[in-house]
């Protein structure tokens, strides 16, 4: 009898089976489906190749709650418990970047990109040139320095190849990043890195199912299980819990005595502007991240050359401060700078300046407070010519790139590409450059005035000392001596430049510059007459200020323009589901539909939607230990308005003895179903099975869309459960208790599944041997 059940269980091939360190929460394979990645209970990012190599091991310090793939495989998208969205290097695991862009625990990912050749309005194919490799050489890096810490500003510390790739989109298919969060808000991002919108499902009204009504339906109380993205990114499947009520007057009496229905729900969003908009956004977000990126580059420069010169300034006057001191101490009712006056002018050395220079600094300490000072202005050069100016250049001219675009209103107004915003950001990052050229005056001439002071100040203590000097290194000019005294020995111009106050301190200048600067703002090319009343500091302040503005305004209207377009109720779930998210085996998937083929000019109906989730036991009396599969939700919510339904649904009945642990949507339609049996008497104990059902051949029912939404849509379909069984489908044998997570790979043919003894197995799911063979 033994033998005749193993005759019956489709052997499928046991690639590995592989201890691991801690147990797996999260796992997916790349798109290529040659490398898996892996979170483990202690929230440790893992990455393995097929044979199970590992290539790393991070740890982002915060608990994970999501993760997945961009569509190239170069970079993986994590999701963290405290509302962040890291990118990570697959090369090497680095953070290339992270955006706050919810406030709780992101639980979903996904991550689409647009299934076709990016076309022009005559169906020519047509890619995005970005010409600023033609005017520029390669973008400046974000500089380094000891004691700046990585990831404090949400870029990669060392700004490798990698990380310019990530930015450099153009050669990019279109795509975008969404993520969900269990408060009901979902982020969308283009290329994962630029937000272009952000949703509350709270907020959204869905139409009625009740005829020849205006009343809509309402979620309370949302929390996002799942979110995935069409492949033609026009619409937007949501998984979620929450309570749907009718939206009326008079379901807002009601409401006060009936509860509304509190469970599983299934909401369409209509994302089709990232379809019909996706050349404009792509030159957008393509311009606006590396406008963001650069912009870093110039925060980091001033925060470096900030700690750089105070650490100078501090030196010289660790020193210099004690000649107050000593002034005090001799009763002399003058300061250090009267009492260099004096020397300068060839009177008598009082004995506080003459104890200072020969006992307290010395020659010595002229030296090495030089060295630190004129050092840090050279770095000051250094940084704002390799670094700060060519940012602000490349910046200037890529803001000019969209400021053009935003004069082209037909087609960019729609997407909200604001002139008057636009051209205001144009303008400050004009001021920018204005105040880089200021600056580095400013620093030329300080560092200049402080050699020329340390020279004099090395020639007197040579005559103090009766020693010979060196004329022709020790030159300088008395009159920049008497300049530095009145106006820099206890003033800092440079740190004045740099510093980011929040007061709004102001520089004075000349009554004649200031009429100079009105009459150059009558020819035009800029509006603003005060820029050179403000520091470098607060200029790169107002100018960041100006393009938060600026890509707000895309962000905006983008997030108005996706609209629900259906919900479905699944099954009522406990009034305290939140918990539930991750113990509901669910999965969504699209597959091309032939039989709604249309020409590329149009996104509707080119692709069929499965949605296949686990039933609560306690959801529904006469339903138990069973799995929903439903196809055609996205065409139901078009169909429905010209009075006829495409949704089909079945529900499957897993086998007596087992239970679903989870399951995944597989290619051609086929649903790999994994089950642990439920006589166990511990979590290690018993066996378990990994089946195969081809969602092809069931049944499927075509669902009416009641007119009450009182009305659990599955429930109509407990009478024709159809029930699985062992020697009916493709199955195998697992010689161990499994848990979640369940990673099918579709084009390799690959399952990897985690048993409860910590142990990884991967199994080969193709017959054909060819494409066993390509996949080891």
């Amino acid at each position: 009898m033994e033998t005749e059940e193993e005759q019956r269980v489709i052997p499928f091939q046991l690639q590995f089976d592989k201890p691991v360190a801690s147990q797996i929460r999260i796992a997916e394979w790349n798109p290529e489906k040659d490398l898996l990645a892996m979170v483990t209970e202690d929230s440790k990012i893992l990455l393995h190749r097929f044979n199970w190599q590992r290539l790393w091991t991070i740890s982002p310090g915060r608990s994970i709650t999501s993760l997945c793939w961009r569509p190239d495989g170069k970079a993986i998208a994590v999701g963290l418990e405290d509302g962040t969205v890291s990118l990570h290097d697959v090369e090497n695991g680095k953070l290339l970047r992270s955006l706050k862009s919810h406030t709780v625990a992101v639980v979903s990912l996904n991550w689409e990109e647009d299934g076709q050749m990016t076309r022009d309005e005559n169906g020519s194919r047509s890619i995005y040139e970005d010409r600023t490799s033609r005017f520029f050489p390669p973008p400046p890096r974000v500089p380094r320095m000891p004691g700046l810490v990585s990831g404090d500003t949400g870029f990669m510390d060392d700004s490798e190849d990698s990380f310019q790739e990530l930015s450099n989109s153009s050669h990019q298919r279109f795509n975008i990043l969404c993520s969900g969060d269990k408060d009901g808000f979902i982020c969308f991002s283009i290329f994962g890195i630029f937000p272009i919108g952000k949703i509350n499902i709270h907020n959204f009204c869905a139409p009625s199912p009740l005829k020849d009504t205006e009343a809509e339906c309402r979620l309370l109380n949302a929390s996002v299980y799942k979110v995935a993205l069409s492949k033609d990114l026009c619409h937007l499947i949501v998984m979620c819990s929450g309570e749907l009520i009718e939206d009326t007057k008079e379901s807002e009496n009601r409401r006060m005595t009936e509860p509304g229905m509190h469970g599983l729900h299934c909401i369409v969003l209509d994302t089709s502007i990232f379809w019909k908009r996706k050349n404009e956004l792509h030159q957008v977000a393509q311009q606006a991240s590396n406008i963001e990126e650069l912009a870093e580059v110039i925060r980091a420069s001033l925060s470096v050359m900030h700690k750089q010169w105070s650490d100078a300034m501090r030196t010289f006057h660790d020193k210099f401060d004690s000649l107050s001191n000593l002034i005090m101490d001799h009763g002399l009712d003058s300061c250090p700078q009267e009492e260099f006056l004096s020397l300068l002018g060839g009177a008598r050395t009082s004995p506080a300046v003459h104890q200072f220079l020969v006992n307290s600094l010395g020659e010595v300490g002229v030296k090495r407070v030089s060295k630190a000072v004129c050092g840090a202005g050279k770095e000051l050069q250094l940084i704002i010519l390799n670094h700060l100016q060519p940012a602000a250049e490349i910046i200037a001219f890529r803001m000019g790139e969209l400021r053009g675009l935003s004069r082209w209103r037909a087609r960019y107004q729609g997407i909200g590409l604001d002139e008057t915003l636009i051209n205001n950001a144009t303008e400050k990052a004009g001021m920018i450059l204005v105040q880089v050229e200021r600056f580095i005056r400013v620093v030329s001439s300080v560092v200049q005035q402080f050699l020329n002071f340390f020279n004099w100040l090395l020639k007197c203590m040579k005559l103090l000392n009766s020693e010979p000097s060196d004329h022709h290194l020790l030159l300088y000019n008395s009159e920049l001596v008497v300049i530095f005294l009145k106006f820099l020995y206890d003033q800092d111009p440079v740190r004045q430049l740099l510093e980011a106050s929040e007061a709004d301190e102001s520089i004075e200048i000349g009554l004649e510059t200031g009429r100079r600067v009105r009459e150059l703002v009558q020819f035009g090319g800029f509006s603003d007459c005060e820029h050179l009343q403000r520091t470098l500091a607060k200029e790169f302040q107002q100018m960041e200020s100006s393009f938060k503005e600026a890509f707000q305004m895309p962000f905006t209207t983008i997030s108005r323009k996706i609209v629900c377009e259906d919900s479905l109720p699944l099954c009522p779930l406990p009034p305290m589901s939140a918990s539930l998210s991750t113990s509901i085996p669910m999965s969504v998937s699209y597959y091309e539909d032939a039989s709604h083929s249309v020409p590329h000019q149009t996104c509707q109906h080119m692709f069929l939607d499965y949605i296949c989730f686990h039933i609560p036991d306690d959801s529904f009396s006469g339903i138990a230990n069973c799995i929903g599969i439903m196809r055609g939700f996205m065409h139901d919510s078009s169909s429905v308005k010209r009075g006829y339904t495409s949704l089909e649904a079945v529900l499957l009945g897993i086998p007596v003895g087992y239970y679903c642990v989870d399951l995944s949507l597989y290619k051609e339609s086929q649903i790999v179903l994994l089950l642990n049996e439920t006589t166990t008497t511990s979590e290690s104990s018993g066996d378990a099975f990994m089946m195969i059902v081809q969602a092809n051949d069931l049944p499927f029912e075509t669902i009416t869309r009641s007119t009450s939404i009182k009305y659990w849509n599955l429930h109509q379909l407990k009478d024709c459960v159809v029930n699985l069984q062992m020697e009916n489908e493709k199955v195998r044998s697992i010689p161990h208790s499994v848990i979640a997570p369940l990673a099918v790979s579709s084009s390799r043919g690959v399952a990897c599944l985690f048993a409860a003894r910590k142990r990884a197995l991967v199994y080969i799911l193709e017959e054909d041997e060819d494409e066993v063979s390509d996949a080891e």
